[in-house]
């Protein structure tokens, strides 16, 4: 079954959750305490991240910097190949337009084909680190949209240069993101909401939100995106408090606002300690008022928040 037809089935509303390849040269021993530590609640699905190439500025000995080009991070497809053949549980692969080409693209399609994966998120990805905006890689595409007419094109049994693939395989069934409180680069969220109509008329069979700590964004966001059309599920993403730091940081990076209920309480916090206590406090409750509301899926970003999704899992699962 793909993605959409799983959580469809499902009488409760369904556990999966995020993972990133481990960093070149670690190994996978925390990735798979990871999973370790949360297989007990039956995930009907792991997202596997795909992290674009960047460079990195190396001091040299006469004062001058030497920019070094760094790899992405290794693993996605071999990561995915390694969760099915230890835990046997259906992975999702992340591909991206960030840093790649689209015949890095058409290579790694190949290979998930290869492996019987038929399920993908199917992201634009980050801007690197170094650019004030997001600049295309050459040969590659500007917008999430692009990938998807490069993907439908691959499930019409046709490579990206015109010629046919002589054994295609099942197509990919594919999500997308959504963003409750609009992309940070769209104008408003009415042109974000017809954005994720025309990915869903594309053929995108649901979507996984950017993290969010205020319900009711979420909950008005489904509604507006109903009344302009959509109707593929919207998956609500799930990211737990742990650190004081994380205070300014998130909302900032992942431009989002805190509800005030949980500011006066993160304001009180001394500790990450009694960060981590509140935010695992606030995500049970978070996910229950969700599941209140029937939303088909929970999905948890893990990283950093392992501990914190397991405490609340064992409430509400």
């Amino acid at each position: 079954m793909t993605v959409s037809e799983l959580i469809n089935k499902t009488e409760k509303t369904a556990f999966s959750f995020e993972v990133l390849p481990p960093v070149k040269g670690t190994g996978t021993s925390a990735l798979f305490s990871t999973i370790d530590a949360l297989k007990e609640f039956s995930p009907e699905y792991i997202n596997i991240t795909t992290h674009r190439s960047e460079y990195v500025y190396v001091e040299q000995p006469d004062g001058t910097y030497l920019r070094h080009f760094v790899r992405r991070r290794p693993g996605t497809v071999a990561v995915a190949s390694a969760i099915m053949h230890k835990y046997d549980i259906k992975v999702v692969p992340h591909v991206v337009v960030s840093g790649m080409t689209k015949e890095d693209i058409e290579y790694m399609l190949l290979d998930l084909q290869f492996l019987g994966i038929q399920d993908i998120l199917v992201l634009r990805g980050d801007k690197a680190k170094d650019e004030a905006r997001f600049i295309p890689t050459k040969d590659g595409y500007s917008h999430a949209t692009e990938l998807i007419e490069q993907v439908n094109l691959f499930n019409q049994g046709m490579f990206i240069d015109g010629t046919p693939i002589k054994s295609p395989s099942m197509p990919f069934s594919y999500g997308v993101a959504a963003y409750p409180e609009k992309h940070e680069e769209a104008p408003n969220l009415e042109f974000d909401l017809q954005v994720l109509k025309q990915k869903q008329d594309m053929g995108a069979d649901y979507a996984v939100t950017q993290i969010f700590y205020d319900n009711e964004k979420y909950f008005q966001f489904v509604e507006r995106a109903r009344e302009v059309g959509i109707t593929m599920p919207i998956i609500p993403g799930i990211k737990p408090m742990a650190k004081l730091s994380q205070f300014n940081v998130l909302p900032k990076t992942f431009h989002l606002d805190l509800p005030e209920a949980l500011s006066t309480e993160m304001e009180k916090c001394t500790t990450d300690a009694e960060v981590k206590q509140l935010g695992v406090e606030w995500g049970i409750q978070q996910c229950r008022e969700l599941m209140q509301h029937h939303v088909p899926s929970i999905h948890f970003y893990s990283m950093g928040a392992t501990e914190s999704i397991r405490e609340i899992a064992k409430e509400i699962y």
